[in-house]
This record gives C-alpha cells, structure tokens and sequence, in this order.
C-alpha cells in the first residue's frame, strides 16, 4: 500500500488523501444510524479536539515550511507568510458572509449567516461545515504539491500526517451534521447523506491546491499560508465558540489540547 501510493503523482497523492478525509466525515455522519443523539460534552470535546488539530497542523505542516522555504531562498520569510496567512482569513471571512448557513445546534432565523435564503435547514447545515472543509481539502492538497515542487522543507511524511490529522478531526465534523438532523426528524439515511455530503468538497479542494502550487511554484509559501490562514479562521470563528456555547469549557479546552498534541506528534514522527 505504501508503494502503491509513492508511485502515484501527487495530484493523486492529494486525491486519494483527501478521499481519505471525506471518507472520515463519512464514518461520523455514520454515527446517526447508532445514536439519535450524543452527549452535548462529548461533541463539545470533540469539536476542541478538532480545533486543536486545526491549531497544530497549521503551524507544522503549513506555516513553518512556508517560512523555511522563503528563509532557503535568501527572502525576507515573514512577508509571504503573513500575507498568505492574513489573505487566507480574508478569503474565508467573505465566504462566511455570502454563502448561506447555520451551526449546528442553533436555530434558523437570527441565527443563519449569510446571505439571506429560504433554503432548508439540512442545507444550510452541510453549508456550515463545508466552510471548514474547503481549507482543510486545500491544505492536504497544497502539502502534496509542495513534496512535488521538491521543498526541502515539504516531506511526504508531513503530507500524510497532515491529511490523517484532518481526517480525525473530520469525524466529529460528519457527525455534527448527521445527528442534530436525526433529532429534528429527518431519517438516519436522509441524515447521513447530507452530513457525508459536507465532506465532498474536500478531494476538489485538495486537487485544486495541488495543481496550483505545482503550476506557481513561486506562490508555494503563500498557498502554504493562505491554507494555515484560512483554517485558523475557522478554529476562531467557529469551532472553539461552538465548543464553548453550553459552558462546557474545560472539556472543550483539555480537547484543544489533545488535538493539538496528537497533530504535533504526528507532524514531528512523520515529518
């Protein structure tokens, strides 16, 4: 298996690691078809867990290689690393206010965001966590394509620790939306499809990032940025609020922890 995919391009590489991730948001949604419900302090450890992996993969896989790259070719390393950064926050900051969408666990009203819709309510739930899913499917595909463009700094083993991190933290993202929908009535096979659907966004995504930087070399630290970017406004935004919205804190921050633990463990064994 490991040969098989060192064989494969990396635009293959980015898909079939962000088929990977989808398939995780799957195996969430999966949930519903065991549970109606789960515990508020359970997904609310859950989604600080995701946050924290968020967290960590943006600086280890994204950001510090970004750096580096620019450090290796005599430029000053933090100008394309703040642009990108801050660029990838302005990006996901405008989708925010256009594509409508509601959190789960709030309800629709004063509640959705967006532009204003008469959408229903699944939909604008599998909006709210394609959000997320957009940079993390760019991120995984933007690491396989900086191994591509032959970084010192960029290995295959920080590309696949990045991706199985992301799909870690997809699996409460899956069943985030899957559940709240059972509970509200819909059936578990209706439930499940939307939520799995919010993860097909991510192989685009992933393919997208991928071609691009292997196309723009030059621009690889600035799409390395703009991913960690990008996913650091969807940790503040959203993630940690919701974790925090029913006074669970101290599950939701140990959460954090973890995430961001597991993701540096993973990025340093593998990188």
């Amino acid at each position: 298996m490991i040969a098989w995919f060192q064989s494969l391009s990396p635009v293959y590489q980015a898909f079939a690691a962000t088929c990977f991730t989808w398939l995780m948001t799957a195996l969430g949604a999966g949930l519903v078809f065991f549970f109606k419900s789960i515990n508020r302090k359970t997904l609310d450890g859950m989604l600080g867990f995701a946050a924290g992996v968020m967290i960590a993969a943006s600086f280890w896989s994204l950001l510090a290689p970004a750096i580096e790259m620019v450090e290796v070719a005599g430029g000053m390393a933090w100008l394309p690393a703040m642009v990108g950064f801050l660029s990838g926050g302005a990006f996901l900051w405008g989708v925010d206010k256009i594509l409508p969408h509601v959190h789960p666990g709030f309800p629709v009203g004063e509640a959705q965001e967006g532009v204003k819709t008469s959408w229903q309510r699944s939909v604008l739930l599998v909006m709210a966590i394609t959000l997320h899913n957009i940079p993390e499917g760019l991120a995984v595909g933007v690491a396989f394509g900086a191994v591509a463009a032959g970084y010192p700094s960029a290995s295959l083993g920080a590309a696949i620790a990045l991706a199985i991190g992301i799909g870690i933290q997809n699996f409460p993202e899956g069943a985030a939306v899957s559940v709240p929908l059972r509970r509200e009535g819909l059936s578990r096979l209706k439930s499940f499809w939307y939520g799995q659907l919010s993860g097909l966004v991510e192989p685009v995504a992933g393919v997208v990032g991928a071609v691009a930087v292997i196309a723009m070399r030059p621009l690889l630290p600035y799409a390395l940025s703009f991913a960690a970017g990008a996913m650091i406004y969807v940790v503040a935004e959203e993630l940690i609020p919701e974790s925090q919205a029913e006074k669970h804190s101290d599950v939701a921050t140990i959460g954090v922890m973890l995430g961001f633990a597991v993701m540096m463990g993973l990025d340093v064994g593998l990188g």
